[in-house]
């Protein structure tokens, strides 16, 4: 088969799809892959990388997508790439359609098969192909959350850790899913006093086993969540529902009952944020302020530590590639449940219902 990957061109976006590593595979495997050039430069891989493991280099974004059959990306497609996608075409990558109408309408225009990294799951229930982004989202989330409570960046002027004579920061925790562990752990690490919530009581035991005596656990509830906010200094969101909009669990008038330089870290952006007054941002302006409150909701966290990024997400993705690109898209699928699960839009049309939901169209 033929397989895309084009240099990635959302704001402040250096991750790529495949390391170099990953293309010898592919090319081990008897297919061709073409790269963009410069698609790897900002994850630290060059031309001459691509090239050396087998790959053909061509200049355009355009001639990636006239080219290949399966396009496999990082990041949703941008408007600027809608018209490039050609029906019966294969894209591989995160799409979150829940969050974005127009991007779910223009894949249905293209008639695409559009395969989700954030739905593919494995016989546990758990999503293999976003696990190691969010983890990576869960760690930065408290490297930004330190940063931003900062005074000069407008935040509360608190040090996560305290000092000697001096209490450490509290963290909230929403959801005990990976990004919340991954959080959590983080925040633990700093020193911070972290509070971590969901409504699984079999994730709030776990964290109870393994988590250090300064993180605590509480079930999620309105009553609880407005408690806390009132006394935390940094809030991260890290709630997730299966390919659907995430709930908001922190509603506008709460924060006014926050105080003056608090800082949200809402990593469920791409899934529409647990927050009501979350917004997407980007890495060149990362946060907003609202109600003397700052919100960090950068849509691709991910992306601010690309080297890491790109090799975390090859090491799990190129797997389901390989298998796409040896069976195509149909008999891969039919062969691995896992992989179907993956499957949000096919030919013009929805067949991940919870994409139907998010916008109340009807699943027919």
């Amino acid at each position: 088969m033929i397989v895309g990957i084009p240099k990635e061109i959302k704001n402040n976006e250096s991750r790529v799809s495949m390391t170099p590593a990953g293309v010898y595979e592919m090319v081990k495997n008897n297919h061709t892959v073409y790269v963009q050039s410069t698609a790897g430069e900002g994850s630290g891989f060059f031309d001459n990388d691509y090239k050396k493991a087998g790959a053909i280099i061509v200049n355009t974004i355009e001639e990636v997508y006239t080219i290949a059959e399966l396009i496999v990306k990082v990041k949703e497609p941008i408007e600027l790439e809608y018209d490039l996608v050609r029906e019966g075409q294969v894209l591989f990558t995160y799409f979150h359609f829940a969050s974005s109408e127009p991007l779910t309408a223009a894949m249905i225009k293209a008639k695409a098969i559009c395969i989700a990294y954030e739905t593919v799951e494995d016989q546990e229930g758990t999503l293999p192909l976003l696990t190691p982004m969010s983890e990576v989202a869960g760690r930065l989330a408290i490297q930004q959350g330190a940063k931003y409570l900062e005074k000069p960046v407008k935040g509360r002027g608190v040090l996560l850790g305290g000092v000697p004579g001096v209490a450490p920061g509290k963290v909230l925790v929403l959801g005990a899913g990976v990004v919340g562990i991954q959080a959590a752990k983080m925040a633990a690490g700093l020193g911070a006093h972290v509070t971590i919530m969901d409504i699984n009581m079999k994730r709030l035991r776990y964290v109870n086993d393994v988590m250090p005596p300064h993180v605590v656990t509480e079930f999620s509830n309105e009553f609880n969540i407005r408690k806390h906010i009132k006394t935390h200094d940094l809030i991260i969101g890290g709630v997730l529902l299966k390919g659907a909009k995430a709930p908001n669990l922190i509603t506008r008038d709460m924060l006014k009952e926050m105080r003056p330089g608090t800082v949200i870290v809402d990593v469920a952006v791409d899934q529409g944020g647990c927050v009501e007054t979350t917004r997407p941002t980007t890495h060149e302006d990362p946060i907003y302020i609202i109600d003397d409150v700052v919100h960090y909701t950068v849509a691709n966290m991910p992306g601010a530590v690309p080297y890491t990024s790109t090799v975390a997400l090859t090491n799990v993705t190129l797997p389901y590639a390989l298998q796409l690109a040896r069976h195509g898209w149909e008999k891969a699928c039919s062969q691995n449940p896992s992989l179907e699960k993956g499957l949000n839009i096919i030919s013009g049309k929805v067949v991940y219902n919870e994409i139907n939901e998010a916008f109340g169209w009807s699943s027919k």
